[in-house]
């Protein structure tokens, strides 16, 4: 059997309005190639995003706790960078130029500073490699020891009647 669609009633006259939308619309927006080639413009940073990853170089505590002059003057430092429109990575090459490299949140990732990334790294790997040479001998020694474990004793005909009936009691 055939099913044939009918036509809604307007079909022809919503097709006109909706195609100039269409065409209106792509001319309004521009080409795709050339909203695609636009950079994006960087996203502005904040002060507590910043507060969140740098120190203070004073008291050494994160710069969103510290309550010091100094850190008080590291904020004014990181708003005027926000207001000339600094993005976080030029705020953050700032603030190593004007404080060091002790106001930074994380080490570095080069030199002695990454062996705080790498030195966890090979513990876990050391644990997982341990794991799996040691998992298989636990296993087969407790395989072994169950195989040649002597088998539990019968009951006797009295300890045997005494269990049935503590048994039927519970059911």
């Amino acid at each position: 059997m055939i099913v044939r669609r009918r036509p809604l009633p307007n079909q022809a006259a919503l097709t006109g309005p909706c195609l100039i939308g269409l065409v209106l619309l792509t001319i309004a927006t521009g080409p795709p190639a050339a909203r695609a080639s636009t950079p994006a413009p960087a996203p502005r940073t904040s002060l507590p995003t910043i507060e969140r990853q740098v120190m203070c170089v004073t008291c050494k505590i994160p710069l969103q706790v510290a309550q010091s002059t100094q850190a008080n003057r590291e904020r004014a430092f990181i708003q005027s960078l926000i207001d000339e429109g600094k993005t976080e990575a030029q705020i953050k090459d700032a603030l190593l130029a004007q404080y060091g490299p002790t106001v930074l949140g994380l080490p570095g990732a080069h030199g002695f500073d990454l062996t705080v990334y790498l030195v966890p790294l090979a513990a876990f790997l050391a644990l997982l490699v341990t794991l799996a040479v040691l998992l298989p001998r636990w296993r087969r020694h407790a395989r072994a020891r169950s195989a040649g474990a002597e088998p539990l004793p019968a009951l006797d005909a009295g300890d045997s009647a005494r269990l049935d009936a503590d048994l039927a009691r519970f059911d």
